[in-house]
């Protein structure tokens, strides 16, 4: 029982990591972070304050989403199982 334990926290902190890269880059690819960035016309619309705002938030949000997703998935197949 003591592996499978360790097996699941490991893939939890493995798909967080990858949650938490992840939803970065997806931010930064986006049309309306980019005109934020100074992608705009004439570098209109140009706020960096979205790096102080809202990049935390994505990276938050990148990292937990799949750990309760993974968390949930988990207890569900337990529950299953008896």
């Amino acid at each position: 029982m003591k592996r499978q334990v360790d097996g699941v926290t490991c893939g939890g902190c493995a798909l967080s990591a990858a949650g938490a890269t992840a939803a970065p880059l997806l931010w930064l690819s986006m049309p309306r972070t980019q005109r934020h960035l100074g992608g705009g016309f004439e570098n209109e619309g140009m706020d960096f304050t979205v790096l102080l705002t809202e990049l935390p938030f994505v990276v938050l949000g990148g990292a937990f989403m799949p750990l309760l997703v993974f968390t949930l998935l988990v207890r569900w197949v337990d529950r299953r199982r008896g």
